[in-house]
């Protein structure tokens, strides 16, 4: 079966613009395809080369596909079924991916969970997605799992050691562990062992999946910042892993791509794992991001011949760029091509980048409710910095007035950003009233997704973001979402109300900044620093305030809505910024 969603070559951005060759399909249709299938497929086409590096072991996708096999014969002894949901408490590793795509295998739901979450918010994950297994890392379980896990709907807890699947000597192992250099934790009651499922002998059992039936649940804050769950089927992450290798029709099997950023999110999901399933490309995977130097170093040892594309947030690129040991390494033909995404690229960092290194560095723009990419910088033939490029193939979109979506603006207009294409969402998981103030239908049934981001297009289909409707705060490329931490910050005993924006910072994008009114009799008593404690216990290390003000009232609207933008404008880091900026 085939999608109906193709390239309209009419588009002012099928051109020369985009640097597209004759043989790249610009009618692309996509194939209606599971993401199980998909690996299948690259295990019979390039069953020998390395699908993933990890630990200094390599996978290939022959044994790739046998481990996913394995596990998913274990979560069927288990008595998971289709439809079931498994979460996965896990760093980067060898064993994410397999516990991925065994999921896939047999129709039951993924969802990433972020393994820096603390007890309360890796709560509310299982229980909105009613997961009944969890796949952890033993280190974790007993700071993340172990608090609420009685309080959540799963039956089955599978653990793991991150060295479970490495091609490590008896003697390293035990020794790594005795030393503390390999975090390791003792097996809970009850618990079963990764290890020990992946010695089921693969026998599948007989079941169907099919492209529509949902893939996986991708956490997001949405337009309300309240976090919830993206929907997304096979057919969205398998079209949009295909779109993305169509987006490096240069790039040959066998390529690689570093895996940095977490599995977890869906910037990494598809441009790291998703793709290289796709096309028969290398993993190359870190537990956490490293420093400069062992990420280079890394780089230098394994990268493949064809060439290592880096997908990351800019602050990564930033490091690079002023990393002075850079200019001793000969970069040429190793990491070739960047994307940076999770938040604005900017020309200085875009151009000391390039210049540092010699690969090509552009600006992609998603969302998780796209799977999530929907365009990016062409990495051949022309390009406008400071723009998020051109959309992916299979990919519309257009600006349109936010309070009446169906008129279209003209160019050059400010609006909001709509895109439609086989990358965007089923919906919002058990919150049909969003879902539907997030996507609406056009008269040719065509499901267009409103992305609450402010921007304009010019005369060859670029588009410019120039602000965010949702206010959105970008923390060294998390998405923090201020009516989440104000929620959190109202939590304490002292806090009466609440506001929350961004500042900008050079290192970090932006930092967040909370600005609050006590209750009485509280004055005195507790200070700006203690709140930031009390946050930074509470709560994962990118939701906390980097500085707290208190202020006698918050200002409101008329009908009472808080005025962030306020607050913000008054600060004197927001104003110092300005002047320099203008």
């Amino acid at each position: 079966m085939t999608s109906p969603y193709h390239v309209d070559e009419s588009r002012p951005w099928f051109s020369k613009e985009a640097g597209w060759p004759d043989e790249v399909p610009k009618n692309h249709e996509f194939e209606k395809v599971t993401l199980g299938q998909m690996l299948d497929q690259t295990a019979v086409d390039h069953g020998s080369k390395n699908a993933i590096w990890f630990l200094d072991t390599y996978m290939t996708f022959t044994e790739l596909k046998e481990n996913v096999d394995r596990f998913a014969t274990a979560l069927t002894d288990l008595g998971l079924r289709h439809g079931d949901v498994v979460a996965l408490v896990l760093p980067n590793s060898f064993q994410y991916v397999i516990g991925y795509y065994a999921c896939a295998r047999l129709g039951l739901i993924v969802t990433g969970i972020n393994p820096t979450y603390k007890p309360g918010e890796v709560k509310h994950q299982l229980n909105l997605t009613g997961a009944k297994a969890v796949v952890v890392l033993d280190a974790l379980y007993e700071t993340m799992l172990a608090p609420i896990l009685k309080e959540t709907s799963v039956q089955h807890l599978v653990v793991t050691n991150i060295i479970d699947l490495a091609k490590m000597s008896f003697l390293k192992r035990t020794l790594g562990k005795m030393l503390g250099k390999i975090p390791s934790a003792p097996m809970p009651p009850g618990a079963l062992s990764f290890k020990e499922m992946m010695d089921t002998a693969p026998a599948l059992p007989s079941v169907t999946v099919e492209p529509d039936d949902i893939a996986t649940y991708i956490m997001t804050g949405g337009t309300t910042g309240v976090p919830k769950a993206a929907v997304l089927s096979h057919f969205n992450c398998a079209a949009n892993a295909t779109q993305s290798r169509l987006w490096l029709w240069k790039t040959q099997p066998g390529s690689a791509a570093l895996g940095v950023l977490p599995l977890f999110h869906s910037f990494a999901m598809t441009c790291v794992m998703n793709i290289c399933v796709c096309f028969g490309g290398t993993m190359i995977l870190f537990p956490r991001p490293p420093e400069n130097k062992p990420l280079i170093d890394t780089l230098m040892k394994v990268s493949p011949p064809e060439g290592t594309l880096y997908p990351a947030a800019e602050i990564l690129f930033k490091r690079l760029a002023e990393w002075p040991e850079i200019k001793n390494y000969d970069l040429d033909g190793k990491l070739v091509l960047c994307v940076s995404g999770a938040g604005p690229l900017h020309r200085p960092v875009q151009e000391a980048f390039e210049k540092a290194t010699g690969a090509r560095l552009v600006e992609g723009y998603g969302l998780s409710e796209t799977s999530p990419v929907v365009s990016a910088g062409p990495f051949w033939g022309n390009r406008k910095i400071g723009t998020i490029g051109l959309p992916f193939p299979g990919t519309d979109w257009k600006i349109v007035d936010s309070d009446d979506p169906a008129r279209e603006l003209p160019i050059g207009e400010r609006g909001e950003i709509t895109v439609a294409g086989p990358q965007v969402m089923v919906g919002y998981l058990h919150n049909e009233e969003e879902t539907k103030e997030t996507i609406v239908e056009d008269e040719d049934g065509r499901r267009w997704l409103l992305t609450g981001d402010i921007g304009s297009m010019d005369e060859h289909g670029r588009i410019t973001i120039h602000d965010r409707k949702k206010q959105l705060i970008k923390f060294r490329g998390y998405s923090v979402y201020p009516t989440e931490i104000e929620t959190n910050m109202m939590a304490h005993e002292a806090i009466s109300e609440a506001a929350v924006a961004g500042l900008p910072d050079p290192e970090a994008g932006e930092i967040v900044k909370a600005w609050v009114v006590l209750r009485d009799g509280f004055a005195g008593k507790v200070t700006p620093a203690q709140l930031i404690e009390w946050a930074r216990e509470n709560y994962t290390h990118y939701k906390v305030p980097r500085a707290v003000e208190f202020v006698p009232e918050l200002p409101k609207t008329p009908v009472g809505k808080v005025l962030r933008r306020v607050l913000q404008e008054a600060d004197p880091i927001y104003k110092q910024y300005n002047r320099k900026s203008g």
